[in-house]
């Protein structure tokens, strides 16, 4: 099969010696990357476009209305795995040969999406590429939006070839859609305790990321008494430990993860602390509840401390339903092929590209068995043969949707 050469070729691309991928957007990695993309679908005659927000289409068949659209993304999360984003992108061109050694000669345009910047790992955003073609976030703010390094959104794209100036809003390719599916590793194990090496998604929970700045004086370690000090790291601590309480009480997921502290020396008393609360929950009212639990508890603690603080959403992304028809009809197709044909249907709590044009497209995902539960991180696993298994079904889904009426996506 076509994907494990394909795999091969672009597994070394942006990986550490521990085996952790930094593949960042506009990037060396993530650069090298996009061109193997491209490389290949030139190889297969696809017609390869970068749209204004920087992200890939590969056409087969032609631009044009009525089409069905896979992919995913190449980018990673710092030190993340190999197949969060690039299984679905391999498996998308794998399934293309797929389908034209079956003899299938699509009737209306197929094409492959390489959506940038998904994971948000170097300017905080995720799903950056698909929120700016879908409206969701304005072109100023994607523009000012930096890296830790200062340097901005704009000016990275600009640096990789591409005009910052004509990011935003893309109806005309949405309008173009039919159906999006995209294919993604399992991140959780509800699979491995199945007979099923691919399922499908039910829906997304909601979820968002939050900015935390703690604001207070800097200070001598050694000589300010503990009476006197305005130490940020205090009301940090209460909110890293409030995000754990909160989840716990709610059923849900909470994580403060990244940090800044100024400045950062081992002696000095910290003046500010700029830290990051992902939270991901099974409805709206309950991630609400979450993020004020956590608000209400960093504001306390800043207050005893004489500490300064502003919490403000940097994202967040509603509950994502994805069409029943479509679900079901994924559903449908991969079981006459999967072992026992009641294929599991599954929640997330990941978001992904698929989440945020599934308010303007009918979408669904599939999903790729994972034996060992970890995602985001270089032990994200699957097995060769349930790769194998998800290209195929991949392809017997798109070849069904490519075969149906424009349009005829139940609700």
């Amino acid at each position: 099969m076509s994907f494990d050469r394909m795999w091969a070729e672009l597994a070394p691309v942006g990986r550490a010696a521990d085996g952790g991928y930094h593949r960042y957007t506009w990037a060396g990695a993530d650069t090298d990357a996009r061109a193997w993309f491209t490389g290949e679908a030139a190889a297969r005659g696809l017609d390869v476009r970068t749209d204004r927000n920087g992200n890939l289409w590969a056409w087969w068949g032609g631009p044009g209305p009525g089409a069905v659209a896979t992919g995913s993304h190449l980018d990673s999360v710092p030190d993340g795995g190999a197949f969060d984003g690039p299984l679905g992108v391999v498996s998308a061109l794998a399934a293309v040969d797929e389908l034209r050694a079956r003899g299938v000669r699509p009737a209306r345009p197929l094409v492959l999406a390489v959506f940038v910047e998904e994971e948000g790992g170097r300017f905080g955003v995720p799903c950056l590429g698909s929120r700016l073609t879908a409206g969701e976030i304005s072109p100023e703010r994607a523009r000012g939006l930096a890296d830790a390094d200062g340097v901005t959104w704009a000016e990275a794209m600009a640096a990789a070839g591409h005009d910052p100036d004509l990011i935003g809003p893309d109806p005309d390719t949405l309008a173009s859609l039919d159906v999006f599916v995209e294919l993604h590793v399992e991140q959780g194990r509800a699979l491995e305790d199945t007979v099923h090496p691919v399922g499908v998604a039910s829906a997304i929970w909601p979820h968002g990321r939050w900015r935390m700045d703690f604001t207070g004086r800097a200070d001598h370690a050694g000589t300010t008494r503990l009476a006197d000090r305005n130490d940020p790291m205090l009301p940090f601590a209460h909110a890293v430990l409030a995000a754990r309480a909160q989840a716990e009480e709610h059923g849900a997921r909470a994580t403060v993860a990244r940090s800044v502290i100024v400045p950062n020396g081992t002696n000095a008393i910290p003046s500010l602390v700029s830290a990051w609360l992902d939270a991901r929950a099974d409805s709206e009212d309950t991630l609400t509840a979450v993020v004020e639990g956590v608000r209400a508890r960093a504001e306390a603690a800043a207050r005893e401390h004489g500490v300064g603080v502003a919490m403000t959403a940097e994202s967040r992304t509603p509950l994502v339903s994805f069409a029943h028809g479509l679900r079901d009809r994924l559903a449908a197709v991969v079981g006459t092929r999967a072992p026992d044909p009641r294929v599991p249907v599954l929640p997330t709590g990941a978001g992904h590209d698929a989440g945020v044009l599934a308010a303007h497209v009918p979408t669904a995902m599939l999903y790729v068995r994972n034996p060992t539960g970890v995602s985001h991180s270089p032990k994200e696993w699957a097995r060769p043969d349930d790769c194998h298994a998800g290209v195929l079904a991949l392809a017997d889904v798109l070849q069904d949707l490519l075969a149906r009426p424009v349009g005829e996506v139940a609700p």
